[in-house]
């Protein structure tokens, strides 16, 4: 029987399962989405807000009555669970579970006879929402943490991040400070990564290095838990309910426990891997070395693994340095995330376009590159890069001139699909330079995923701003598809191949298995004026960041 890997995706709004052979090769896929399918919950796109300013979580049990509805499903499609040799996956990141004391012997005693849900909600959780990317309550905290370490460049340094409203170690510094009887009663704290394989395994898994960068608790160099900032978030007894250090990919947590086999038919040797978060596991399924990923989805996330480097990159302080899921801590992966993605685009779209695409491309088709001077920063939300700023700010400018404030109506309207477009890509090209090592190599392809790269015309925007060609994979579920691949990644590992990397493994492959496509190519002459904005559009930026300083907000 041939070897079979599956790979889970928890993200925001479903639970998704991609499952490939061995040549890695899709062979089925199948998803629960948590409004439609689970509606008893109540959530909105997955999540529930309040009751206090900001709070935004999803409730624990509605993921394990996603387990079981997929699993269900699975089956239904005719899948040989038997067959499967290794399971990861990916979580959404910064999300975390707060487990009981009476975690560990509900987890080791499941009966198959019953449900995941009847056995352990509520009695293995302390807390029964978990605190997910998009909840904001933590802004004292945050301001807390970077002052007790020496500011944000210095918690930058050490974990690749300023502290951010939506990091774990934030998350848990305010639980502890507004409901200290739940911490109290709390015995250990996953990840959503690290809370399924702990499912999985019958036990609690640790947590994996790469999702672990997104938490402001880990060393991102040394992939070790920081003593320091264990002790400002959690008190003293922390470490020991975050569990062991953080583990790396292509290790075996164990083998799966008997409830899956005896429930749905799983080999009792199937491997359960260390599951990442969503964003490493799009840049395990989708890059090779010398890739940059941008996703244009509701955020606009530009991702680029890079070799090893004493210190984190100067610019960590407004974007992130996690560790590398299958190469940490030889190499790392950079991170530069916007609030503002397609939510921006829409908003242009909607008021320049006739909530129109096709007309929205004409419009951006129409125009030059650069739009005749004009450049305009769109932030209808609060941004992350530049951080905090909001609203919309347009300039006239010029290599051979500094930049010009104008009023939005001095600005053809004509231009501005264009003007969005150029300004999200400008500010990340701007900062490429600062992410990658001196000396390095020229970057070979951008490989563009998300809603948006749906759209050729943004995609031959993107080939012509940055300079490379743009690719697209066949497979829509990016993360699942990492998960996958972590998997046999795993299973290779421990079989025969205990010194072998990632990259070995997936030479025979060479990305054909998820349908990697070039869909545009740069004009040598579009891409040459390209160039000469970047320099203009830090300049606009920089206005703008003083401005909204000046005006004392923050």
């Amino acid at each position: 029987m041939s070897p079979t890997f599956l790979g889970l995706d928890l993200s925001t709004q479903q639970l998704k399962a991609v499952l490939v052979k061995e040549d890695c090769s899709i062979i089925h896929e199948s998803s629960v989405r948590f409004d439609q399918d689970l509606p008893s919950y109540g959530t909105e796109n997955g999540a529930l807000k309040g009751p206090a300013e900001g709070e935004v979580t999803s409730p624990v049990a509605m993921w394990l009555d996603a387990f079981e509805l997929l699993s269900e499903r699975m089956k239904q499609a005719g899948v040989d669970f038997g067959s499967i040799a290794a399971i990861s996956g990916a979580g959404q990141q910064h999300g975390s579970v707060y487990w009981s004391y009476d975690a560990e012997e509900a987890l080791a005693s499941l009966d198959p006879s019953q449900t995941l849900t009847s056995q352990l909600s509520p009695k293995a959780f302390s807390i029964p929402r978990a605190p997910i990317w998009q909840d904001s309550s933590t802004t004292k905290e945050c301001r807390e943490i970077e002052e007790a370490v020496g500011g944000p460049q210095t918690l930058a340094d050490i974990t690749g991040s300023r502290a951010y409203e939506r990091f774990t170690g934030t998350q848990i510094a305010r639980i502890r400070r507004v409901n200290p009887k739940a911490y109290e009663a709390t015995s250990r704290i996953s990840l959503v990564s690290s809370f399924m394989p702990s499912l999985f395994l019958g036990r609690i898994a640790p947590i994996e290095i790469s999702d672990a960068s997104g938490m402001n608790l880990m060393d991102v160099l040394s992939c070790r838990w920081n003593d320091k900032l264990l002790d400002i978030c959690g008190g003293p007894e922390l470490c020991s309910k975050l569990g062991p250090e953080p583990v790396s990919g292509g290790t075996s947590l164990g083998k799966i426990s008997s409830f899956w086999t005896n429930r749905w038919g799983f080999n009792p040797d199937c491997i359960i891997a260390p599951f990442t978060g969503d964003n490493p596991a799009t840049v395990v399924a989708l890059s090779f070395p010398g890739d940059a990923l941008l996703s244009l989805g509701t955020s606009t996330t530009f991702l680029l693994s890079i070799p090893p480097a004493d210190i984190p990159p100067k610019r960590f302080t407004t974007s992130h340095l996690l560790s590398h899921p299958t190469t940490a801590p030889d190499a790392q992966i950079a991170m530069l995330c916007y609030k503002n993605g397609a939510l921006a685009r829409e908003q242009v779209r909607d008021k320049y376009a006739d909530y129109d695409w096709s007309k929205y491309n004409s419009l951006v088709e129409g125009q030059s590159p650069g739009c005749d001077g004009h450049i305009g920063l769109y932030f209808p939300l609060p941004e992350i890069i530049p951080p905090g700023v909001m609203g919309e700010f347009f300039f006239r400018a010029s290599p051979s001139a500094p930049p010009t404030p104008v009023p939005e109506e001095e600005v053809p309207r004509a231009c501005q699909p264009r003007m969005i477009l150029e300004s999200q890509f400008l500010s990340i090209r701007s900062r490429i330079a600062a992410i990658l090592p001196p000396n390095s190599p020229p970057l070979q392809r951008l490989v563009v995923t998300g809603g948006s790269s749906a759209n050729q015309t943004i995609r031959q925007l993107a080939a012509d701003l940055f300079n490379m060609k743009v690719y697209v994979s066949a497979t829509k579920e990016a993360a699942g598809m990492g998960g996958a691949l972590l998997a046999k990644f795993s299973w290779w590992r421990q079989n025969g191949n205990s010194k072998g990397t990632f990259e070995e493994m997936n030479a025979m492959t060479e990305g054909e298995a998820v349908g990697m496509k070039c869909v545009a190519e740069p004009r040598g002459d579009v891409a040459e004026k390209y160039d000469g904005l970047v320099a203009s559009y830090t300049a606009c930026e920089e206005l703008v960041v003083k401005a909204w300083a000046m005006n004392g907000v923050h």
